[in-house]
């Protein structure tokens, strides 16, 4: 097909909304190589360069020419809704199908068979829908005039963002025709993924690769261990750093307490994660309008992004990989003249690191546990059933499924929503490949340390090198590093707004699957016989009280008489209603004295009479060692009784040291109003952290 180069550069001033606007280098070059048909392309170019544009309109020109429609992959749709706006500037009818839409289905698959959509955007999970398979893909298929794969890194092994569904892709390209055009996109591709790209992906794959180089970062890397000191540094340095931008951090959790950290001091901030949910539009529109600060995000907030002017991106943790790194870091001063990219150090980001390493595969174990249970029973198990076969969390039990049944043979497969063993076994490639990608990113990480130790002006050099990218074109930063000192003052406040903190202790309102057999119960848990929502003073063994939790438990034998001040505190600020008249507390046979003490001594600075009320009638294993909430439940179930009849009146609170999976504090409260408490305010001096 011809290609319009005058129609080009139209579209390209439409979609930015620039009549003066020009192609970047190289962009002009991957759209006639698409639409001329000339094979299949690889574009790798930092992000911000604007790979969008390339696909977006080579569909239209294919369109134009009379073309069928495009199908494009992409893991980011969520966060594509400015490159869609662009592309419907240009004319381009765009279409997704994601988990949000499902009542428009139909209707897009409708219209996308029909030709009546330009480009349909997918996920690569939807590629492993039987579904869309048959009632889509099937009939469209010969039809479709180009294949986009948008972050195309995470097809391969050792891409830092690997996702398994991606795997799909490489069974999907060798039956294409050969002719099909094929156009395959990424911002962090270094030269062992591009050429396991190459081996997916072609044969005869061109690639097209810019220059790594952000001339407009400024990069530098400051070491503070504790959350206090980083707390405190970003509020020192938002007050005087011009602009607006993003702060990474590498939990949920971390995301809500920094931006609740900076909301204190007066900055209009917003955390934003996986958790977001249907504010995610929202708070993009809010940082893209300059109407916040910053947002406070974990990686949700990542590939796919597009704000050209943000002035700083600042990490509160040490990413996992370069890649990573280099691909969040991107995101600022796209069209500035300069920008800071700054990675702030502390003590606890190895140990997250880790989980993240050594949660990225199953176990042998743990593959040997998933598919004994499967073969168990002759209909297969669905993943509830398998909860309450096996001791591992749903997270756990969800990634093994989704990995052995991705292999190439699978040795499960999915049948009427039930998973059953096939004819094929597990290859020992698989563990390999686990192996060898486990080193991989242990590796990774300790490039990033290596990272975080060099003087400033060497960061960029240092990135482009880890990318295979040429670093002799790297100069130095345009901009002065920021002061690594930290005001005490600032600190000594961080701390109190750390052990200041509570989190909420959520009510279960329903028993688990099966129900609890031995108390009689099962569905809904009414609200006559349901805890309040309650409060936990802080993460086991985190900043703020966490350590003190943790040494009393595990060192002292003994809560501190300051964790007992903190909680009465707590409970001042929480001021449960109605108001509760008196203490109790769930007993261990474990540390018979441990809680009942606390419990006293936290009544006693309430005022309050204590009363032991509910006694453990048998030896169980420690909760932390049942991995998921039914497990949890079960281990649970006959294990309480109450010991005093009739029970005091009135409110009361319920002291716990640690509230995991909530089913200890929720059957407590179950007996204690069947026994004829008034309402249960559970209080728990810690939540589990990760580990736990």
């Amino acid at each position: 097909m011809p290609y319009d180069s005058q129609r080009a550069l139209e579209l390209l001033r439409l979609g930015s909304g620039r009549a003066d606007a020009t192609f970047r280098e190289g962009q002009e070059d991957a759209i006639r190589h698409v639409v001329e048909g000339r094979g299949r392309l690889l574009v790798v170019q930092k992000t911000g360069w604007g790979k969008s544009f390339v696909y977006f309109i080579a569909t239209k020109l294919l369109r134009d020419g009379g073309s069928g429609p495009a199908l494009l992959i992409s893991p980011l749709l969520a966060l594509m809704r400015n490159q869609i706006v662009a592309a419907e500037r240009m004319g381009v009818r765009a279409a997704t199908i994601n988990s949000d839409n499902f009542d428009e289905w139909n209707r897009i698959e409708g219209s996308f068979s029909r030709k009546e959509v330009d480009i349909l955007l997918i996920s690569p999970e939807r590629l492993a829908n039987t579904r869309f398979q048959t009632r889509v893909l099937s009939g469209v298929a010969a039809q479709i005039s180009m294949l986009v794969i948008d972050e195309a890194h995470c097809i391969s092994d050792w891409g830092h963002d690997f996702r398994p569904h991606y795997r799909l892709l490489e069974r999907i390209v060798k039956t294409l025709p050969q002719n099909l055009r094929l156009l395959a996109t990424t911002a962090t591709a270094n030269k062992r993924v591009m050429e396991d790209l190459a081996a997916v992906l072609g044969p005869k794959l061109e690639v097209s690769r810019g220059d790594l180089n952000r001339a407009s970062l400024s990069l530098q890397t400051i070491r503070l261990p504790s959350q206090a000191e980083r707390l405190a540094w970003l509020a020192q340095q938002l007050a005087v750093l011009p602009g607006h931008g993003i702060i990474y951090t590498l939990t949920v959790r971390d995301a809500n307490r920094v931006a609740d950290w900076l909301k204190t001091r007066g900055f209009n901030v917003e955390a934003y994660t996986g958790e977001t949910d249907e504010r995610r539009e929202a708070l993009e529109q809010a940082l893209l309008n300059n109407e916040v600060k910053a947002l406070v995000a974990t990686t949700a907030l990542g590939m796919g992004y597009d704000k050209p002017d943000l002035a700083f991106v600042i990490h509160y943790q040490m990413p996992g990989s370069v890649v990573a790194y280099y691909q969040q870091v991107g995101r600022a001063g796209r069209a500035l003249d300069s920008a800071y990219g700054v990675l702030l150090s502390g003590q606890e980001e190895l140990d997250i690191a880790d989980w993240f390493i050594r949660s990225a595969f199953p176990t042998r174990q743990e593959v040997e546990e998933v598919l004994k249970a499967i073969e168990a029973e002759d209909r297969g198990l669905t993943v509830p059933e398998l909860l309450s076969r096996v001791n591992l969390s749903k997270g756990r039990i969800d990634k093994t499924i989704a990995l052995l049944s991705l292999e190439a043979p699978a040795p499960i497969a999915r049948h009427n929503g039930r998973w059953q063993l096939t004819a094929a076994n597990l290859s020992e490639e698989f563990w390999e490949r686990a192996e060898r990608l486990t080193a991989l990113r242990r590796a990774e990480q300790r490039q990033m340390q290596e990272y975080v130790g060099l003087p400033f002006g060497e960061h960029m050099g240092f990135l482009i090198r880890a990318l295979d990218g040429d670093p002799s074109v790297v100069t130095r930063p345009a901009l002065p590093p920021l002061p690594t000192e930290v005001d005490e003052s600032l600190v000594q406040d961080a701390i109190t707004f750390l052990r200041r903190s509570s989190l909420l202790i959520k009510p279960r309102k329903e028993w688990p699957d099966g129900g609890l057999p031995k108390y009689d119960l099962e569905d809904f848990i009414g609200l006559e016989r349901r805890a309040q929502p309650g409060r936990a003073l802080c993460v086991w063994g985190d900043a703020g009280w966490g350590g003190l939790v943790r040494r009393g438990k595990y060192h002292d034998r003994s809560f501190a008489d300051d964790l007992v001040s903190a909680c009465r505190e707590m409970v001042r600020e929480w001021n449960p209603q109605p108001k509760p008249t008196w203490v109790t507390c769930i007993p261990s046979l474990r540390h018979p004295n441990l809680v009942p003490d606390f419990a006293q001594r936290l009544a006693k600075a309430l005022d309050l009479p204590f009363h032991m009320v509910i006694k453990k009638t048998d030896h169980r294993p420690e909760q932390k060692t049942m991995a998921n909430s039914t497990q949890q439940a079960r281990n649970i179930d006959g294990s309480l009784a109450l010991t005093v009849q009739p029970l005091p009146g009135g409110p009361v609170i319920l002291v716990d040291d640690m509230v995991d999976s909530r089913w200890t504090l929720t059957v407590a409260a179950w007996l204690l109003r069947k026994g004829g408490s008034g309402e249960v305010h559970p209080l728990a001096l810690s939540q589990a952290g990760r580990s736990e």
